[in-house]
C-alpha cells in the first residue's frame, strides 16, 4: 500500500512530468521532421534517438527529471510496443503464401546468426552484440529496446544498438533505391526483396516505393512477417542469454524470461486479425503506439553521449554492415529461387 501511495505521488511530482513532457516533446519534434522526404527515410523512431542525444549534447539534463525520462524509456515502450500490434493482421501473412514466410524466417535465422556470429569475431560487449544481430534481423530500433528487457541491457547498449541498426538501414534504403533499376526484379520479387532484408518498417516502405504500390504492399506483408517473429524469437533469447550469462546460476526456464509485454503485441495482432476493429480505430492505435516508441527512443537517447556511441558502436556497426551485405545477397537468392 505504501509503495503504491510512493508511485503515485512520483507521477504527481512536476519534474517528473517535466521528464515525460521532454520525451513527449521530442517524439513530436521527430514526427514533424520524418513528413519531410529525405528524413522520411530515417523514420520518426530514428529522429528521437538522435534529437535526443543532441539535446544531451546541447543543454543540461536536470537529474531530478530522470524519473520521468526512465517512465518513457520503460513503461511507455512496452505499451507502445503492445499497441503497435495493431498493425499486424495475421491474415495477410497467411494469404502472401508458404514461400513469403518460408523467406522471412530464412532471412532472420541467416541474420541472428550472422551478426551475432560478426560481433563476437570482432569483441563487441555480448549484449550489444545480441542487440544489434536482433535489430538487423527482425525490425530494428523496435526489436532493439523490446530484446533489451530479456537480456537486462541498459540504457547505453540499448540506444547504441537502436542507433547502428537505424544508420544500417537508411544506408541500404538508399542503395535499394538506387540498384532497383539495374536488378532484374518484378515490382514483386522487388517487394519481397526489401521486405525480406531491410531493418525498419519505414525504410522498406521507402525502398520499395521505387517499385510502386504493387512492391510496397507485399513489402510491408514480408516484413510485418518478420515482425511477427518477434515474440518466437524474443522468448528463445531469454532462454539463450540465461544459458550463456556468466554472472547468473543457470536455469532450463522460468516465467521471468517471458516477455508478456510482447505477448500483448501479439494478442493485438489477433484482435485486429478477426476484423472487429475499424481500420481507421487500428491506424490511431498504430499512431498512438508510434508516439509512444517515439517518446522511448528520446527517453534512452537522452541518456546517451555521442562519445558513447563512438565507444562502444564502431565495431557493432562494422559487424552489422557485413551482416547487411550477407543478408541483402541471400534475400536476393531466394527471391530467385522461390518466388
Amino acid at each position: 500500500m505504501v509503495n503504491r501511495q510512493n508511485k503515485v505521488k512520483s507521477t504527481l511530482n512536476p519534474n517528473f512530468l517535466k521528464g515525460v513532457l521532454l520525451t513527449l516533446l521530442i517524439a513530436l519534434v521527430a514526427k514533424y521532421i520524418a513528413t519531410f522526404p529525405f528524413f522520411s527515410i530515417l523514420g520518426q523512431l530514428v529522429i528521437a534517438i538522435i534529437l535526443g542525444m543532441a539535446w544531451r549534447a546541447a543543454f543540461k539534463v536536470q537529474d531530478s527529471w530522470q524519473v520521468g525520462i526512465a517512465f518513457s524509456s520503460k513503461k511507455l515502450l512496452r505499451l507502445g510496443i503492445i499497441l503497435l500490434g495493431m498493425r499486424l493482421n495475421l491474415a495477410d501473412i497467411y494469404h502472401a503464401g508458404a514461400n513469403v514466410f518460408l523467406i522471412a524466417v530464412i532471412n532472420l535465422v541467416f541474420a541472428l546468426l550472422v551478426v551475432y556470429g560478426l560481433t563476437k569475431m570482432f569483441k563487441v560487449e555480448q549484449k550489444l552484440g545480441i542487440l544489434t544481430a536482433c535489430g538487423t534481423a527482425i525490425c530494428g530500433a523496435a526489436a532493439v529496446v523490446a530484446i533489451a528487457p530479456q537480456i537486462k541491457a541498459n540504457e547505453k547498449e540499448t540506444a547504441v544498438g537502436a542507433a547502428i541498426v537505424a544508420l544500417l538501414g537508411t544506408i541500404f534504403t538508399l542503395i535499394y533505391t538506387v540498384i532497383y533499376s539495374i536488378i532484374d526484379l518484378t515490382p514483386t520479387e522487388y517487394g519481397i526483396f526489401a521486405g525480406g532484408t531491410l531493418h525498419e518498417i519505414a525504410h522498406v516502405i521507402a525502398a520499395a516505393s521505387a517499385g510502386g504500390n504493387e512492391a510496397i504492399d507485399i513489402a510491408v506483408i514480408v516484413k510485418l512477417t518478420r515482425v511477427a517473429l518477434l515474440v518466437p524469437v524474443a522468448i528463445m533469447i531469454g532462454i539463450f542469454y540465461r544459458r550463456i550469462d556468466k554472472n547468473k546460476e543457470k536455469k532450463a526456464f522460468s516465467f521471468s524470461i517471458i516477455p508478456w509485454f510482447i505477448l500483448g503485441f501479439l494478442a493485438m495482432s489477433a484482435i485486429n486479425s478477426l476484423g472487429i476493429i475499424p481500420a481507421n480505430v487500428a491506424q490511431a492505435f498504430v499512431n498512438i503506439a508510434y508516439i509512444l516508441i517515439a517518446m522511448a527512443m528520446a527517453g534512452l537517447g537522452l541518456n546517451v553521449e555521442i562519445k558513447t556511441f563512438k565507444e562502444l558502436g564502431v565495431k557493432a556497426f562494422i559487424a552489422g554492415l557485413i551482416g547487411s551485405v550477407c543478408l541483402s545477397v541471400l534475400g536476393y537468392i531466394l527471391v530467385i529461387i522461390l518466388s
